[in-house]
C-alpha cells in the first residue's frame, strides 16, 4: 500500500472510525459465531455457508487493514493553498473548451465521494492530477483512455461546504 496521505474532512474520518470500530468489534464476532455454526454441521467441504462465511471474513479483514492504513496515514483538513488554487477539498469548476461545456466537481479521496453531494475526482485521477496546484485561469491537458488529449481551463475554485 501506498504511504500517500489522504485528505479527510472531519466527517469523513469520524465515518471511518466508526466503520473500523464496527468491523473489528460486532461484524466480526457475528462472522466467527456463523463460521463456528456452519462448522458444528460437520462437512465442511460441501458446506456453503461456512465457505461462505469465510469469504466474509476475507472481505472484512481486508477492509480492517485498509482503513487501519487510510487513518494512520489521513490528515483531516485541506492542505494550505491560495484560495484560488486547487487543492484536495476544493470545488473545481473546469470548461472543455472543445465541447464549450463546464463541470464542477470536488478534488477529493474516493472515500469522501460515498457522502458528498457533488461528484468526486481523486487527485490522482487524469482530470485531478492534471488540475492539482494549478489557479483560477490556468489551463492544463490530460489524456483520456484511448489516448486523446483534452485541455481544460480552471473556471473557478471554491472552498467545499457539505
Amino acid at each position: 500500500m501506498t504511504t500517500e496521505v489522504t485528505w479527510l474532512t472531519q466527517e469523513g474520518h469520524d465515518r471511518l472510525v466508526e466503520e473500523l470500530a464496527e468491523r473489528e468489534g460486532p461484524r466480526r464476532q457475528e462472522i466467527v459465531t456463523r463460521i463456528s455454526l456452519a462448522r458444528d454441521e460437520g462437512d465442511l467441504k460441501e458446506n456453503g455457508g461456512y465457505h461462505a462465511a469465510k469469504e466474509e471474513q476475507g472481505k472484512n479483514e481486508a477492509r480492517i487493514r485498509v482503513l487501519k492504513h487510510l487513518l494512520e496515514h489521513a490528515r483531516i483538513g485541506v492542505p494550505d493553498a491560495a484560495h484560488d488554487e486547487v487543492s484536495h477539498g476544493k470545488v473545481v469548476t473546469v470548461r472543455f473548451p472543445a465541447f464549450d461545456e463546464e463541470e464542477t466537481f470536488l478534488l477529493g479521496s474516493r472515500e469522501e465521494a460515498v457522502h458528498a453531494s457533488i461528484d468526486v475526482y481523486s487527485p490522482t485521477s487524469p482530470l485531478g492530477a492534471a488540475v492539482l496546484n494549478k489557479k483560477v485561469g490556468d489551463t492544463a491537458t490530460y489524456s483520456l483512455a484511448n489516448g486523446k488529449d483534452v485541455n481544460v481551463e480552471i473556471i473557478k475554485v471554491e472552498a467545499y461546504v457539505h
